[in-house]
């Protein structure tokens, strides 16, 4: 399989089980959301398919090779920015390739381009502070992409914004994955969110946390407007609301 698949996760922390038997896919370009109550191992989950945890039992491949606990493979951004205060936006974004041993010049080179397509172009030189919260947003999910461009696992990315902001943000992501061909595996529990923007909904719930059902969204994105008012979204959120 092109993408990613998890298949079979165990993870309990010592005597506590975490997760049981979790098994999904992501595949190319799709947006995917894991939707479920806090509690449930969906940061867990993120860890493990990231490499900075090794489950007791199952494995994460991406395009057919395993990389269970390997880090490195697969982007990763948590609900906060984690810009650095006193680096300019740039050289905030260019830290994945600094990590990787790419020299600072040839970096900057390389991240150029792509700050026009995040809606970044002008930011360069300024620092965090002087952003706003979905700029910065904008800036974290660029130098999430720069550190690998296959998968993003995001964690609550929008959770901290304001309702208008969020609602810009969600379209605005759609549309850069678009562009740069991204796949994004996307933690939330705003069950509005996960309509909106996924293809496919799994809803992981109980303790240990079991994905107990998958809901495919068939509405064609991007969703306009309206979409939350009609009565396939309202279906779609009973569904959810049962199961959860």
């Amino acid at each position: 399989m092109t993408g990613l698949e998890v298949s079979g996760i165990t993870f309990a922390y010592e005597e506590t089980p975490v997760l049981a038997d979790v098994s999904l896919k992501l595949r190319e370009h799709e947006l995917v959301s894991i939707l479920g109550a806090s509690g449930c191992g969906k940061t867990t989950l993120f860890h493990i398919i990231s490499g900075l945890m090794r489950p007791q039992q199952g494995k994460v491949v991406l395009n057919g090779k395993d990389i269970t606990g390997c880090p490195g493979r697969v982007s990763y951004m948590m609900q906060k920015d984690l810009l650095l205060p006193y680096r300019t936006i740039e050289d905030n974004v260019i830290l994945p390739l600094l990590l990787k041993g790419e020299k600072k010049k040839e970096a900057r080179m390389k991240v150029s381009p792509h700050f026009e397509e995040f809606g970044l172009e002008g930011t360069q030189k300024k620092y965090p502070r002087q952003l706003s919260g979905g700029m910065r947003q904008r800036a974290a999910l660029l130098r999430t992409y720069m550190f690998s461009r296959d998968v993003a696992l995001l964690d609550e990315p929008f959770s901290a914004l304001d309702t208008l902001t969020k609602s810009g943000m969600h379209r605005w992501y759609l549309d850069v994955m678009d562009k740069i061909h991204l796949s994004t595996l996307f933690i939330t529990h705003d069950i509005d969110e996960a309509i909106l923007l996924s293809d496919r909904i799994y809803l992981l719930t109980g303790k240990p946390g079991r994905v107990t059902e998958e809901i495919v969204i068939k509405e064609q994105k991007p969703r306009n407007r309206e979409f939350n008012l009609t009565e396939e979204f309202l279906g779609y959120k009973r569904r959810i609301l049962e199961r959860l």
